[in-house]
């Protein structure tokens, strides 16, 4: 697609026609903050458009097609893999944020329909008044971070210990293909159908998860619901190594128990979960007592936060944290009892207050896109087998440690994160801190009052591009294990190395979908 100097002014008159001058963007300011996402930024698009219905969305899509535009969509913003990004100049990036209604909650079918710009915080909000919750309930990012955005990159957090990722709480979707029709999935697309299942013969659902918007745009999600469970219960665990903590997680995992889980090596341990404040020690207290079930058991919780302090943190190089839920006491207390046994001989069970308090605080402010001492960030994952965790870790280790001088020159530090999926899958995601100048977006997504307790740094141009190149390697190490991505995006390399029949079929599914090749140019690398 080249780049054509009228198409600008041809395109614009139309767009506010149909959407109204305040929502078609062209003020270079806000365009280059719209297309900048956590950790880096590509082209500058013509404008970011601002629909607020599916009808208005096909106007864009049609106005674009017809004048050879591509289309990125954005959700709330909370990534860094480049997935809406624009990949060329000659593009529309179009905003879903006024998207955010929640359009049904069939409590009688037991599912949730959503628009795209709806955040996982508010359908949490809006749900747990009518005493429901959807299966995975949302990324730790959830309160800017919306269901769009999980369904078109995939997302894990919250609920994926029992429940997996967000891709496995979807039922069907309204998709905007690149010529403007709605395509409906799922039993939604049944003569008289609703979107209540699945499943009905090939899987067209799943073909939209995670395809980073290369092959339409998100219209409305529907997701499956459950009753909120009524009970539940926390225990976090330490361990000396990386082999010990994992053997731990993964044994956990089997036992199919655990609601939700992380776990976090010393860096992070030392850093991000360090450091509270008065305010947010007073915040985190005020939630866990709101969040019992009476004031007995509020003060009992307090009372161990209280007594814990921050000794929780020390003494273990390496630990993982849990929460259980159960329609009683007894299914919570039997289900901590089982996660217990599967920690024998890996860790020693230490003070609860961090999977207590995001229990209570399952969504915060987007605080860990700076480091703690407000250096830059930027994680990267991969999902591999238990079976292959300890080789990437060491060879991990080995890329580290050879280029152990040039990061402490360079000013880049490293830390880890690590979490179970279901039963069957470990993600380990290595964190990149280097001190760097901010960008717009941190001073836009960040308080300004947490801004203001931080140090500021100069460019730091050199250890940026170690960090590219270490992210790189890294992503070389997560395919010597079969390692696999959410949040594809531009960022992690989708068709390099994939299996000559799946590639194809990947094409000619994009071919069909999109002949002119306007969705999202350059994602899943097609």
């Amino acid at each position: 697609m080249s780049a054509n100097p009228t198409v600008s002014n041809d395109i614009l008159t139309p767009l506010v026609t149909l959407l109204g001058r305040e929502h078609v963007l062209t003020d270079e300011v806000e365009r280059r903050f719209h297309a900048m996402d956590v950790y880096n930024a590509r082209e500058l698009p013509i404008a970011v458009v601002r629909p607020a219905s599916a009808g208005e969305v096909q106007g864009i899509v049609k106005i674009a097609a017809g004048a050879g535009v591509a289309l990125v969509a954005r959700g709330g913003g909370a990534s860094y893999t480049d997935g809406y990004l624009p990949s060329t100049p000659v593009s529309l990036l179009v905003d879903t944020s006024r998207m955010n209604r929640i359009l049904e909650i069939n409590e009688q079918d037991m599912y949730v329909t959503v628009e795209p710009g709806v955040t996982w915080h508010d359908l949490w909000q809006a749900l747990k008044a009518k005493g429901l919750r959807s299966s995975f309930w949302g990324p730790f990012s959830g309160l800017k971070a919306t269901v769009g955005g999980s369904a078109s990159q995939n997302s894990a957090s919250l609920g994926s210990g029992n429940y997996g990722i967000s891709a496995d709480a979807i039922v069907g979707f309204e998709i905007v293909l690149a010529d403007g029709e709605i395509l409906r999935t799922g039993a939604h697309a049944a003569a008289n159908g609703r979107p209540f299942f699945r499943w009905y013969g090939p899987d067209l659902t799943g073909l939209f998860c995670g395809d980073a918007g290369a092959l339409g745009i998100k219209a409305s999600i529907s997701l499956k619901l459950i009753r909120e469970p009524a009970f539940f219960g926390a225990a976090s665990f330490g361990f000396e190594t990386f082999a010990k903590m994992a053997a731990g997680m993964a044994a956990a995992a089997r036992e199919n128990v655990t609601a939700d889980n992380f776990g976090v090596d010393p860096r992070l341990q030392q850093g991000q979960l360090g450091k509270t404040s008065t305010k947010d020690a007073t915040a985190a207290a005020l939630a866990v007592a709101k969040t019992s079930r009476n004031p007995v058991d509020a003060l009992v919780r307090l009372a161990k936060m209280a007594a814990a302090g921050k000794r929780f943190l020390s003494g273990h190089n390496y630990s993982a944290h849990y929460t259980v839920e159960g329609v009683s006491k007894g299914e919570v207390n039997g289900k901590l009892a089982v996660l217990r046994r599967a920690m024998e001989g890996h860790g020693q069970e230490t003070a609860n207050t961090i999977p207590t308090v995001i229990r209570a605080m399952p969504f915060i402010p987007l605080y860990p896109i700076l480091g703690p001492r407000g250096e830059r960030w930027v994680p990267q994952h991969g999902i591999m087998p238990f079976s292959k965790m300890n080789e990437f870790h060491e060879k991990l280790g080995q890329l580290y440690a050879a280029h152990a001088g040039r990061m402490q020159s360079l000013k880049v530090d490293k830390g880890a994160m690590f979490m179970a999926v279901n039963t069957h899958g470990f993600l380990y995601e290595p964190v990149f801190y280097w001190e760097d100048d901010r960008t717009v977006f941190h001073k836009r997504y960040l308080p300004q009052d947490y801004l203001q307790m931080l140090p500021e740094y100069g460019p730091n141009p050199e250890g940026r591009a170690l960090v590219r190149e270490l992210r790189a390697e890294i992503q070389k190490i997560f395919a010597s294990v079969g390692a696999i991505h959410m949040q594809v995006g531009k960022s992690y390399t989708y068709m390099e190395g994939r299996q000559a029949a799946a590639a194809r079929a990947i094409r000619e599914i994009k071919r069909q979908l999109d002949p002119q090749g306007i969705m999202n140019p350059g994602a899943l690398q097609l």
